[in-house]
């Protein structure tokens, strides 16, 4: 839809020539507003055998307040708790940071590789610089759906707190269960007419209770659940995910996700994955509620540092910075991984009104 049209900046990251901590890529990071003023990513750092760790580094601008470079600032979270280790290695994997306004804390949600699989995992900070473990999100059993032993990944946390089911004020967090039959390796081979409204192919929203004083009575502990997006359009048939933090903009919490649809290969046989960027928009009063959805994609893989790398065919959205620091709250910066190889920035400028 033309309202959430991304357009590429640039190539703002890309692995760095005889960094052990790069060598297999830079990419997925989390964009955040640091108590300074200045934009921090935190990206993931792949090492060779996959294993990842969370860097820092700092948003350079140019004249027009473009992002055009980095700086490299070192190393945020690496592999320490059990829980981030696996048989194979390790890794703290694909991080989002929200800062969370009445904890004045920021919130680094990620995906810790355990021997169990991918779980999030989640750590505070102060001032983006010493982080806290909080330990794995725990979420609560719902309406007969049990989410423990599953697989999670693709969350992040809203920066303000909201209503839960009940009426009351939460945190909340958004995820994404791998339920069994979900991934889109298992769910490309089903048939293109299948329902896609099964509550187990979805994205989530989870909340965390909020006591009087404004504080979380366990920020890593999620008592009640509701689905928010299940795959709908034809790019994201196969499977959907969160992509970057909600961010509250003119028309409601804007969040962007990513969707992924099979590709016929060269040759006509087998399946090759796409993944491409949407975004969402929700009410600003009754989050679970989508007012308006991308029916194509907001960016899709072009050109050979997407659609050629570690993994073919990803754009992958895990950042955002509204420009409010330009005077554009409606301008909305993207950064993304690039076949999981490297990070690229695209512009949302959203319109005043929407064209439907």
């Amino acid at each position: 839809m033309p309202d959430f049209l991304l357009n590429r900046i640039c190539t703002i990251m890309e692995p760095r020539a005889n960094d052990p901590h790069e060598i297999e890529g830079v990419l997925n990071p989390a964009a955040i507003r640091g108590p300074d003023g200045q934009l921090y990513l935190f990206p993931r750092l792949v090492a060779q055998g996959n294993y990842s760790r969370i860097g820092v580094a700092r948003v350079l601008f140019d004249s027009a307040g473009d992002p055009r470079e980095v700086e490299r600032m070192g190393i945020a979270l690496e592999p320490e708790a059990d829980y981030e280790f696996n048989d194979h290695g390790g890794g703290c994997e694909d991080p989002r940071i929200s800062f969370i306004e009445p904890l004045r804390r920021y919130v680094m949600t990620y995906t810790a590789f355990s021997r169990r699989g991918p779980r999030i995992a989640i750590a505070i900070s102060e001032n983006l610089i010493s982080w806290r473990r909080l330990g794995l999100a725990i979420f609560q059993p719902y309406n007969g759906v049990s989410f423990e032993g599953v697989d999670d990944k693709d969350a992040s946390m809203f920066p303000t707190p909201i209503r839960d089911p009940a009426g009351g004020m939460a945190f909340a967090i958004v995820h994404r269960p791998l339920f069994p039959g979900t991934r889109p390796e298992e769910t490309v081979h089903k048939s293109p007419s299948r329902s896609t409204d099964s509550p187990k192919e979805c994205i989530w929203i989870s909340y965390c209770r909020v006591d009087a004083e404004g504080e979380a009575r366990h920020v890593h502990e999620f008592v009640a659940h509701r689905r928010l997006a299940c795959p709908k359009a034809a790019w994201e048939r196969l499977k959907i995910g969160g992509g970057a933090p909600p961010v509250m903009s003119r028309h409601g919490w804007l969040m962007f996700y990513h969707g992924v649809h099979n590709m016929i290969p060269r040759g006509g046989t087998g399946h090759k994955l796409c993944y491409s960027a949407g975004a969402m928009l929700l009410s600003r009063t009754r989050p679970t509620r989508i007012i308006d959805r991308s029916a194509t994609p907001a960016l899709t893989p072009e050109g050979p540092l997407e659609q050629t790398g570690t993994v073919e065919n990803v754009v992958f959205p895990t950042g955002v910075d509204r420009r409010d620091d330009l005077g554009a709250p409606d301008r909305f910066d993207v950064y993304y991984g690039m076949a999981d190889d490297r990070i690229g920035v695209a512009r949302l400028d959203l319109p005043e009104v929407l064209s439907n």
